[in-house]
């Protein structure tokens, strides 16, 4: 019972810290000027249409969710963050769309068996620490016959990329936790979605970025607004050479990356049905 108690306390202490993590700077301005076009293309490619009953995990500030409930479904958004359901039940409301914003863990999902006609998410599910945890719950909620719907980073791509440079300067993960990028790698999301999905497609493709001429410019902005860029520098903030060090990091990645101030970063796109 001490072991079993203590494994549960960790465990809250741990989402606690995420939900924290992501309440940090303004992740709906990394949503709405750099992957606005995620959201309506995913909705596409899970084909959803009125009536669906539609579940967007780690939907923050409603990327994903809010095109949904604009193509006429039954939209619940589901998020560890209530700040960031918040700010999504405003731009909701200004969009003229009305759809249910659960706080919620994807690793613990509060929802019936089969649920849902469709799951999806964006960049979200991702960040679940326990991976075959979160894409269990994920599957169990989707009917048979549903869609599973997945846009994710890949770790070869610029923000996969990011996450490696930021990891020599991060503390250590705790003991279970991988790597978010791992869900942009098809081997990887193949064994977690293993045998309970049909129909599998993936493709990988990059969302334009164009918005930072320097990379001081793309430093300063995840300095300010992404939560784990955040996270990270508030950890090594007492030691000026080593944020030194990761802001010269940060900078030659941007350059290397950008032609002419214009970035593409990939992720991975999968489409799947619930067997």
């Amino acid at each position: 019972m001490t072991e079993l108690s203590d494994a549960v306390q960790a465990d809250r202490a741990l989402k606690d810290k995420h939900r924290a993590m992501w309440a940090l700077g303004d992740y709906p301005s990394v949503a709405s000027r750099l992957i606005s076009d995620l959201g309506p293309l995913l909705v596409r490619e899970c084909a959803v249409g009125r009536g669906d009953r539609v579940l967007d995990i780690a939907a923050g500030s409603g990327n994903v969710a809010i095109p949904a409930a604009e193509a006429g479904a039954d939209v619940v958004a589901s998020d560890l963050t209530p700040d960031l359901l918040e700010v999504g039940r405003h731009l909701a409301s200004v969009r003229g769309v009305e759809l249910e914003w659960c706080e919620a863990d994807a690793e613990a999902l509060p929802f019936a068996d089969g649920e849902f006609d469709t799951v999806m998410s964006c960049v979200g599910i991702m960040f679940a620490p326990h991976h075959a945890a979160a894409a269990s719950e994920m599957l169990r909620v989707c009917r048979s016959g549903g869609t599973i719907g997945l846009i994710n980073w890949t770790p070869q791509g610029f923000i996969g990329q990011m996450f490696a440079a930021m990891k020599p300067y991060a503390p250590p993960p705790p003991p279970g936790a991988q790597p978010p990028p791992l869900w942009g790698d098809e081997e990887h999301v193949h064994e977690l979605l293993g045998d309970a999905v049909t129909d599998v497609e993936t493709s990988r493709r990059t969302v334009r970025v164009a918005r930072f001429g320097q990379p001081e410019e793309f430093r300063a902005f995840f300095k300010a607004c992404y939560g784990p860029t955040i996270a990270v520098y508030r950890f090594i903030g007492d030691d000026p050479e080593r944020v030194a060090a990761l802001d010269a990091d940060l900078d030659a990645l941007v350059r290397a990356n950008s032609a002419n101030g214009v970035m593409e970063w990939e992720y991975l796109l999968l489409t799947a049905h619930r067997t």
